[in-house]
């Protein structure tokens, strides 16, 4: 009888622990902001095969897993360049993602550029806060989605930035946004109340904080939430670490919810152990680096489907067409001051408007880190890949003010020399002087900029309220690119100042 018993307590512990029985374990991969990305970075992190090995052996070792994508994979190398999204979006697919949501960046070519492409992506596409009936991307998108695994069910939702003052007027006509904080708990309070569901989780593209303080983001609807479980985000490019005050949010219950986001680029990724009978989750990064190399180099199939369109990458990557006195990150003030300070030049030259007094441009829209020596076409065309034409724009004084205060509130942006800006935490504009003259709100400036910003871009309202002097036919990054090339020839090297023309006292 004792061996019957030890017997029967044996086949039971064997029942209890085996695959599926029990509480129900789901694992979550989340990539945001890949941004083209399909080879490693010039810091050797990265990468699509990588990432297709890494993506291939989480699956095999866990029963239940979900991929899901947070929009912005395009824009940022050569391959958006040159083929305009063909190799991103089937990477979504041939990566294995299951739900992905849109970011700003797949509207940078306008909705008939990415429509049709989108359309074959077999992920599921959710959007909840996106009434795109109207639109060319009409059909494609779902608010949410509900996934089972064993006896739980899990509903995913997507959140996208307004896209007012992100999104390039014209190119995402039809689309009609609804605010993201009165949505997101709306929605996750239906999937749990009407649909049952167990775990709700919001995959967003919104900033774990917001560029501009009207705008809602993700701490922001964590923090007035009562029913969403998990937040993955995207767009502010937040490397977000575990176990810190960024990542475990206090829900309105005060309640930690996880909120998770990986940076850029596709260097890391998010892992979300979830554990759907506690709820409780374990967040974790995956570094996409070196150490998946010789994983990657068994993705066969992949490689040989990459290689044609690495031809093309590569015959612009080795065409060098100038040279850098120093290294450079993108965003850094020599960046900025560089990029306005040619601007500026090339707008006077190209115009033929000789008294432009400055240049204003958006420090976001350099791409790409400056390197030192050897400069070729493909990298120019990375640093500034968008289709924006350069404008000059007649402004009122008071109208150039409101601008600077878009661009104060958020952290400051790129201006030429003849600018000197300072402002307060609350954005408001301390000093701004022209030349060394204060800024006169009755007075008319010109001012070089691009179209984007021109028509309220970034939140430039100031800048849709002035006239139009001129407008130019042919992207800006062509103008760069001709700008490097006559450097060369003049025996000169790219080099600016680090000096802060916009700063916060």
């Amino acid at each position: 009888m004792k061996t019957l018993r030890n017997m029967f307590i044996a086949v039971m512990a064997m029942v209890l622990t085996a695959p599926g029985v029990g509480a129900e374990k789901l694992v979550i991969i989340s990539a945001n902001d890949t941004h083209s990305q399909i080879e490693p970075a010039p810091d050797g992190n990265g990468g699509a095969l990588r990432q297709k090995a890494l993506f291939r052996q989480v699956r095999n070792e866990n029963e239940n897993t979900l991929f899901v994508h947070c929009g912005d994979a395009v824009q940022g190398t050569v391959y958006f360049n040159l083929y305009k999204g063909d190799v991103e979006y089937a990477l979504l697919d041939s990566l294995g993602y299951d739900i992905i949501t849109l970011g700003n960046h797949e509207f940078d070519n306008g909705m008939a550029g990415f429509a049709d492409k989108y359309a074959r992506i077999k992920a599921e596409k959710v959007s909840a806060n996106y009434d795109v009936s109207a639109s060319l991307l009409a059909g494609q998108f779902k608010p949410y989605v509900i996934k089972a695994y064993g006896d739980k069910r899990v509903g995913v939702f997507g959140v996208n930035v307004n896209p007012v003052g992100m999104i390039a007027d014209g190119h995402y006509d039809g689309i009609r946004y609804l605010n993201a904080l009165d949505v997101a708990d709306a929605t996750a309070k239906y999937l749990k109340e009407v649909q049952k569901v167990d775990y709700v989780v919001m995959i967003s593209h919104i900033g774990y904080n917001s560029m501009d303080p009207r705008e809602p983001n993700d701490s922001l609807i964590v923090a007035t939430s009562h029913y969403i479980d998990l937040v993955i985000g995207g767009h502010s490019h937040t490397v977000i670490k575990p176990n810190t005050n960024y990542s475990d949010v206090l829900n309105a219950d005060g309640k930690v919810v996880v909120i998770g986001q990986n940076g850029k680029s596709g260097k890391i990724v998010g892992r979300y152990d979830v554990d759907l009978d506690t709820k409780e989750v374990k967040y974790s990064h995956i570094s996409i680096d070196k150490s998946l190399d010789a994983a990657a180099a068994q993705e066969k199939a992949l490689e040989a489907w990459l290689e044609p369109y690495r031809h093309g990458v590569d015959s612009l990557m080795n065409n060098p067409v100038g040279e850098s006195a120093r290294a450079w990150k993108n965003h850094s003030y020599t960046s900025q001051n560089w990029v306005c300070d040619a601007s500026l030049e090339i707008v006077k030259k190209i115009s033929g408007i000789k008294d432009v007094d400055c240049a204003i441009m958006n420090k976001g829209g350099v791409r790409v880190d400056m390197p030192a020596g050897v400069l070729t076409e493909g990298l120019i065309n990375s640093m500034f890949p968008f289709d924006n034409r350069y404008v000059v724009l007649n402004i009122k004084g008071s109208d150039l003010l409101d601008a600077l205060k878009s661009m104060a509130n958020r952290g400051g942006d790129a201006m030429s020399k003849e600018l000197r800006v300072e402002f307060n935490a609350k954005a408001e504009i301390l000093s701004a002087k022209l030349n060394g003259k204060k800024v006169n709100p009755d007075k008319m400036y010109k001012v070089a900029t691009i179209d984007y910003l021109a028509n309220g871009g970034d939140y430039m309202e100031g800048f849709k309220r002035a006239e139009k002097l001129w407008v130019d036919g042919t992207p800006y990054g062509v103008h760069i690119l001709q700008y490097v090339k006559d450097l060369k020839s003049q025996g000169k090297k790219v080099d600016s100042t680090d000096e802060v023309r916009m700063k916060q006292k």
